[in-house]
């Protein structure tokens, strides 16, 4: 059985323990209004999206193309944390802005926190593991996306029992429609087709795409690269035309010292790309394709 099964059944489990327990009983602290589920940021609300489609929408803490790694929250936010029955989060590794309010709450709970996920380390910039660390983006591997639509199935049912047909027939969904557009986005693809990143974040796509790391400029997009970086890339570039995958907008001065190169911008969280996972996920992987075939 694969493995990825076999972790998401056993973290299931102790989700419904969870939530039978202690969660629950915690949360009944909370306003005894109608049982209402928040998430934190754009691609989880997309995937939760998925599965209440045809119900009410859990409500959104942060803003689209704001995944929590800075910034605060506001008074409002607090609110619909406290008024919310569950909150979902993927943990403090990803949502840095949220763990002074979410870490011990008695209604959060956190997607890292279980073991039904395929999980990469982070890389530096010569795209070397680096050991004992998480990559956060998880949400990108088309197998940890499904995942997260059946346990937020599990907690969307909890919250609203009433739905529970709905959310389990919209997941099988989902899984379907995922599936599909992987096979289309690797249909005539070769497989670890080289890439460049300003910053690593798209680490969890790869496998499915066919695509593969061959460095990065710099840690941190917020982060400027240095020119022994800039060196190391042209020296190593492993064919003549490549692709970068940038966060942003990135100068014309730079560029024209890694040329030949296209660009394409990816946000992180896919705001830029759809409303819904499946779409959004889909033009991701086409667009960085037609950057590396271009």
């Amino acid at each position: 059985m694969n493995a990825i099964v076999t972790y998401f059944r056993r973290s299931i489990i102790m989700l419904q323990r969870l939530l039978i327990t202690g969660l629950v009983i915690g949360s009944f602290t909370l306003s005894t209004q109608a049982a209402t589920v928040s998430v934190s940021n754009y691609p989880m609300f997309l995937l939760s999206e998925a599965v209440t489609d045809g119900t009410p929408s859990a409500n959104r803490i942060l803003q689209a193309g704001d995944v929590g790694h800075h910034g605060s929250v506001s008074p409002s936010d607090m609110k619909a944390i406290k008024d919310s029955k569950f909150v979902v989060w993927f943990g403090p590794a990803l949502e840095n802005s949220l763990t002074g309010s979410l870490k011990n709450a008695p209604n959060a709970i956190a997607m890292f926190e279980f073991d039904a996920f395929n999980r990469y380390p982070l890389r530096d910039v010569k795209g070397e593991a680096i050991e004992g660390t998480l990559d956060p983006h998880i949400w990108l591997d088309p197998e940890n996306a499904k995942a997260i639509t059946r346990a937020l199935a599990v907690i969307h049912s909890h919250a609203n029992p009433e739905h529970a047909s709905t959310y389990q027939a919209n997941v099988k969904k989902f899984a379907e429609r995922m599936d599909k557009a992987v096979a289309d986005v690797q249909q005539g693809t070769q497989t670890d087709r080289p890439y460049w990143v300003y910053h690593d974040a798209y680490q969890y796509i790869e496998k499915a795409a066919h695509i593969k790391l061959a460095g990065s400029l710099s840690p941190d997009h917020h982060i400027s690269p240095k020119a022994s970086q800039l060196l190391w890339l042209n020296k190593n570039r492993p064919v003549e035309q490549m692709c970068m995958v940038n966060q942003g907008s990135v100068s014309k001065g730079l560029l024209a010292k890694l040329q030949p190169v296209n660009t394409t911008i990816q946000v992180e969280d896919m705001s830029n790309n759809s409303e819904d996972f499946v779409s959004s996920w889909q033009t991701m992987a086409q667009q960085i394709n037609q950057c590396i075939t271009s």
